[in-house]
């Protein structure tokens, strides 16, 4: 080659088109990357929610263990509530304490290893007065109704807003988790 020919060599041509194809090859996988992530967080959120949908369900709390499979949101739950040992809640003089608390705890599985859990601390007066069932609404949630101890009494629904029978207290600690083998 003489110094006025100008121009690139077959080597150079190649040599460059080989670098943009590694640098397009790798963009593609961070972008690919990036949408198997984002459809995982989704999924996450969902999960949390409905843990957290299936941890409001419980109204009035009764130690067991509940599982079951939902096809249709494709998670498999479990719910575990957990009478909690509480003796600094006892009175001077009474034989137990007036209120009761109550671990309840929803693990949501889903895909092959993925679950979260979620848990909380649920204070629950203990008073034998009153007892409270478990009604649903036209949408699925649930709300209280209140009815007396008496035997044979109908039960009324409560008057006003829809809470649970928990005292002013209720000590929260939810935890997330997610684990993979």
């Amino acid at each position: 080659m003489t110094g006025s020919q100008r121009g690139f060599t077959l080597i150079e041509v190649i040599v460059a088109l080989s670098i943009l194809s590694v640098a397009v090859v790798a963009s593609i996988q961070g972008f690919a990357q990036g949408l198997r992530l984002l459809k995982l967080s989704g999924e996450h959120q969902r999960a949390t929610l409905f843990a957290d949908q299936k941890l409001r369900e419980v109204v009035v709390p009764k130690e067991g263990r509940e599982e079951e499979e939902d096809r249709d949101a494709g998670f498999t739950w479990e719910r575990v509530t957990t009478a909690v040992e509480t003796p600094e809640l006892v009175t001077d003089g009474a034989a137990e304490s007036p209120w009761k608390v109550w671990q309840i705890a929803v693990r949501v599985r889903w895909a092959e290893r993925r679950q979260v859990e979620i848990a909380t601390l649920r204070t629950v007066s203990s008073t034998p007065d009153e007892t409270t069932e478990t009604g649903t609404t036209d949408a699925g949630s649930t709300t209280p109704q209140t009815s007396t101890g008496r035997r044979g009494a109908p039960s009324r629904p409560s008057v006003g807003p829809a809470a649970p029978p928990t005292s002013p207290r209720s000590l929260s600690t939810p935890r997330s988790r997610e684990r993979t083998r």
